[in-house]
């Protein structure tokens, strides 16, 4: 049975035909007919779960998929329908295994598939080969794998199937995935001299993406190399007119690059024995135009010319802007001054714009110099000399700024040569063993500035939204800033995806960066792409430094230590620092005062290269070493768990039973003290199901309970009442008298709330008795007992349920749990406050029952 949904949705089976119409007829019906109703809810089930193929989807996705407005209340049974009937298709496409194939596994449904049976993992792995022959210059191997690749393609994903936010999203990702393998493909025939079969296919692209300025770039080297020099002027002048109307923005250096060596005519554009302009060139010259800078890779030739101008929509870096100005107008002759940091955080940018704001301390020019040089190694010191020959720095005040330094060898030569001028560099890190450097390191967006970001959002700060837009909403602005990790070049990504869809608002942009899975995909537009950054800085790390990255990626978001990482890295304590801070100089962890950090976006990265590169055996058990430190580190950890650390603990839950470990999954869970949030419901579901897995009837009983507690709070009583009555029986079965008694806690508050004190009151009394000791069951029960005093009797009452909450006050102060602690204060004074009967009463912390006057319950 094969898959395709590259195209319109595709299943053909092993025995006569295909059964893409999802009618479960068998009749293997032609997927670009017309369906009924039925038959295309099917599709987006089927649609669904292939495009998460071997992973879990969720009911509550695929409801979602279904009815993306409004769900009917029947959606649960009518997804159930919807599966069950699809089985049968599938069945009737593959007799012995079709069936099989589609399994339930909580929270949702798994669709089995193999890797050559589904049309997007066989081009995925395609795309994958043909990149690395690219990268090896193994150029005919190179096309012909992308082409085969893009021969996969029938139509746009999914073409005959309503899309919701998952197939919506997926569509975005292999669109993006099917344009960066046009290009390397493109790119590899360049290099086969194939530049006038490639002038047509070219001129199409342009014109289908006029903001796509890879395309452009290898059209202008296409026509360049067909003797067509003023034709590929055009092409650039066309693409810059179009980004500043539409975005405000000039075409990056790349293009600019390009265009520099066109006017100069530069022979090393020209392919060897190509059938186009002849030259002299090296076998190895082609087009590398594009996201990796416009260049050859027979070797480094960057143009030597004037500072980029300016970019409109500057934005933030106040004190790192003055700091830098300050230290230009400073610099002795022959300084240097380095703005380094991480990738991705606008070093480049803040350069152009310092040194612009600072040209009149130097009255005989900026000189720009881009230092990124071909695939293979950097250029050295003295390249760099030899480009400047023509570029006279003696007795001169001249600011040359030197993009992209990877080595302090590049820049040491021309100090000596600088005279009274000074050099400006831009690095990933500091360079050492230069005399006198100076320094400035940049990071994310600080919080604060993120207020100022709205302006991107709405065509105000220089990136143009085309359709008038309402003002950004400030919440959803710093939300997408916060997704971005405050980079500002993920920022910017993401403000050009919004100006390229005018029917997109702020939040909807946000929605679409809540997917950590395809988060990385929709911040690529035109020749920007945050993955390819990142990767850059990634690639260039050791091996070694490259899979302490990647273990990295196990620990929960934020701030760790080097206990932590010693769990991920599998060392001692002592050497997981070392390796924490060799990792900050290759810039791949943040490391301040309060530890370290994974930069939101390289975490994304470092889960990517995870899976990628790492096999299953060695992520299991470094899965496993990490969540045994943490839910040690919980266990030892006095008083309720800060809700960051506690939203940690249920990611790592969800990790272990990803991995299969079911105890540990019970464990985490349990270790956060019954910590709710909106995905609380989620979390304990899933450890029901590990601990039902390892024969867990006591911890069955516990997260059946939480459920049931969670359930009573959203006023679904019914479910409550079951849960609580399945977590007594099971509680019972374990010999757990504890978790029987945090049963009959809820239990009895069900019956408090159909004003059945009397019964409430009889389940209390054995639940008392079997929570005698300390806790935070003996807590939940004195607190029910309180409840149920208020709700019984007048002034004696009061007096009674004073009593119980007195109980709850001591019971909070052994627990440390400062939320408890207040919650009992605040309601010993206004019991001590209220002169008659409490129309609201407090019964939970921040959850309260109101009653009309008069009305007892």
């Amino acid at each position: 049975m094969r898959f395709g949904i590259l195209g319109p949705l595709e299943v053909t089976g092993g025995t006569d035909g295909a059964a893409g119409d999802g009618t479960g007829d068998g009749t293997g019906g032609d997927p670009g007919a017309s369906y009924a109703p039925q038959a295309a809810k099917l599709r987006v089930v089927l649609g669904t779960l292939l495009v998460r193929a071997n992973e879990v989807v969720s009911a509550e996705s695929l409801i979602d998929e279904l009815w993306p407005q409004a769900p009917p209340r029947t959606a649960t049974t009518t997804l159930q329908v919807y599966v069950s009937h699809l089985r049968k298709a599938l069945r009737s496409a593959d007799p012995e295994n079709g069936r099989e194939s589609l399994v339930t596994r909580r929270p949702g449904y798994l669709l089995r598939v193999g890797p050559d049976a589904l049309d997007t993992m066989v081009f995925e792995d395609l795309s994958r080969r043909g990149h690395q022959a690219l990268r090896a210059a193994d150029f005919a191997a190179a096309a012909e794998l992308q082409r085969r690749a893009l021969a996969l393609w029938r139509g746009p994903v999914l073409s005959d199937t309503p899309h919701g936010p998952v197939l919506d999203s997926a569509a975005v990702r292999l669109g993006e995935a099917r344009t960066t393998v046009l290009d390397e493909r493109i790119r590899a025939e360049l290099h086969l001299g194939l530049h006038r079969e490639l002038v047509a296919e070219l001129q199409e692209l342009v014109a289908e993406h006029p903001m796509h300025e890879e395309f452009h770039a290898h059209l202008m080297v296409a026509l360049y190399r067909c003797g067509r020099q003023a034709e590929a002027l055009r092409v650039f002048a066309l693409l810059r007119r179009t980004l500043v109307e539409e975005l405000g923005i000039e075409p990056g250096p790349a293009s600019r690059q390009l265009q520099r060596r066109i006017l100069e005519g530069d022979p090393a554009l020209s392919a060897a024995g190509s059938r186009g302009a002849g030259s002299d060139a090296g076998p190895d010259a082609g087009s590398d135009a594009g996201s990796d800078g416009a260049r050859s890779t027979g070797g480094w030739s960057p143009a030597v010319g004037a500072l980029p101008p300016a970019d409109p929509a500057f934005t933030g870096r106040t004190g790192e802007l003055t700091e830098l100005e300050q230290l230009l107008r400073a610099a002795p002759a022959g300084g240097a001054v380095a703005v380094t940091g991480l990738p991705g955080t606008g070093k480049t940018a803040l350069a152009v714009e310092a040194a612009h704001r600072v040209a009149d301390a130097f009255p005989d020019g900026l000189v720009f110099l881009d230092l990124r040089g071909a695939d293979g190694p950097p250029p050295t010191g003295a390249e760099i000399l030899g480009r400047l020959a023509r570029t006279p720095l003696a007795g001169r005040r001249v600011l040359l700024v030197l993009d992209h330094v990877t080595s302090e060898t590049q820049v040491r030569p021309l100090l000596p040569l600088a005279g009274g001028s000074a050099v400006l560099l831009t690095a990933g890190r500091v360079p050492a063993g230069l005399p006198g450097l100076r320094s400035v390191v940049l990071g994310p967006w600080l919080p604060e500035e993120s207020r100022r970001l709205a302006g991107l959002f709405t065509g105000r700060a220089g990136i143009r939204t085309g359709a008038a837009r309402p003002v950004a909403e400030p919440g959803t602005v710093a939300e997408i800033a916060e997704l971005c990790g405050r980079l500002p070049l993920a920022v910017r990504a993401a403000a050009a995806q919004l100006a390229a869809r005018p029917h997109w608002t702020p939040a909807t942009l946000a929605d679409r960066l809540r997917d950590e899975g395809g988060r990385l995909d929709a911040l690529r537009t035109g020749d920007v792409d945050v993955r390819a950054r990142l990767l850059e800085a990634y690639a260039a790390a050791p091996d070694a430094q490259r899979r302490e990255f990647r273990l990295l990626a196990l620990l929960p978001p934020g701030r760790f230590r080097a206990r932590q990482a010693a769990a991920a890295l599998d060392l001692a304590e002592a050497r997981a620092a070392a390796a924490l801070d060799v990792l900050a100089d290759e810039r791949l962890v943040a490391v301040d005062r309060d530890g370290c950090r994974l930069p939101e976006l390289l975490r994304l990265l470092a889960v990517e290269r995870l899976a990628l590169e790492e096999p299953p055996e060695v992520r299991r058990a470094a899965a496993e070493r990490v969540c045994r430190a943490y839910a040690a580190a919980a266990a030892a950890r006095p008083g309720r768990l800060p809700d960051a650390d506690a939203r940690g603990l249920v990611r790592l839950a969800r990790t272990a039973y990803e991995a299969g470990l079911w105890a540990l999954t019970v464990r985490l869970t349990d270790a956060t003290g019954g910590w709710v949030e909106d995905d609380a419901e989620a979390a304990f579901t899933v450890a029901l199901d590990a601990a039902v897995r390892c024969a867990d009837r006591s911890a069955q009983a516990r997260m059946e309970r939480s459920l049931g507690d969670l359930a009573w709070q959203y006023r679904r009583l019914e479910r409550a009442q079951e849960l609580f009555a399945r977590a007594l029986a099971h509680a019972r079965e374990a010999g757990d008298e504890e978790e029987a008694g945090r049963a009959l806690v809820g239990l009895a508050e069900l019956r408090l709330d159909a004003g059945a004190a009397a019964e409430a009151a009889a389940l209390l009394e054995p639940a008392l008795a079997a929570l005698s000791a300390p806790g935070r069951g003996r807590y939940e029960a004195s607190r029910a007992r309180a409840l149920l005093a208020l709700a019984q009797d007048g002034p004696e009452g009061r007096s009674r349920a004073r009593a119980w909450f007195g109980e709850c006050l001591e019971l909070a102060v052994g627990l440390r749990d400062h939320r408890l602690e207040v919650y009992a204060r605040r309601s010993l004074r206004a019991l001590s406050a209220e002169g008659g009967e409490q129309r609201a009463v407090e019964i939970r912390p921040g959850l309260w029952r109101i009653r009309p006057a008069g009305v007892r319950t």
